[in-house]
């Protein structure tokens, strides 16, 4: 999926828009963030909303694409919680969408439950 996107805005981008293209991976991990160890996790995530916030961060100066998908349901350890990718003119411009975009999907659009 990653290197179809990479693929797919490297040919129909602007070249005057696109400069960098940054990546997020989050997998599901073996232990919690408290160090337990974890077998899986159940995640669901509200699509009206990331598809606003995604159209929303479009519009932001320099960026020339968004492209989210998110897993859901039960996934195991290893399993793709998470690919983001933020393309734009500049690092400038892209590093602060790219962090302030993972944060609102994280805090406010998925819903996580780890499995012992």
């Amino acid at each position: 999926m990653i290197e179809q996107w990479l693929e797919e805005l490297k040919k129909n981008a602007d070249p005057e828009a696109l400069g960098m293209i940054l990546v997020h991976n989050g997998i599901v991990r073996a232990t919690s963030k408290a160090g337990k160890p974890v077998t899986g996790m159940n995640l669901a995530y509200d699509k009206v909303k990331l598809e606003t916030v995604i159209t929303e961060y479009k519009k932001k100066d320099g960026i020339a694409d968004i492209r989210v998908r998110i897993g859901s349901g039960d996934l195991r350890v290893g399993d793709d919680i998470m690919i983001v990718l933020v393309a734009g003119r500049f690092r400038t411009d892209v590093f602060p969408v790219f962090e302030s975009l993972i944060s609102l999907i994280k805090n406010e659009i998925v819903k996580e439950r780890e499995s012992a």
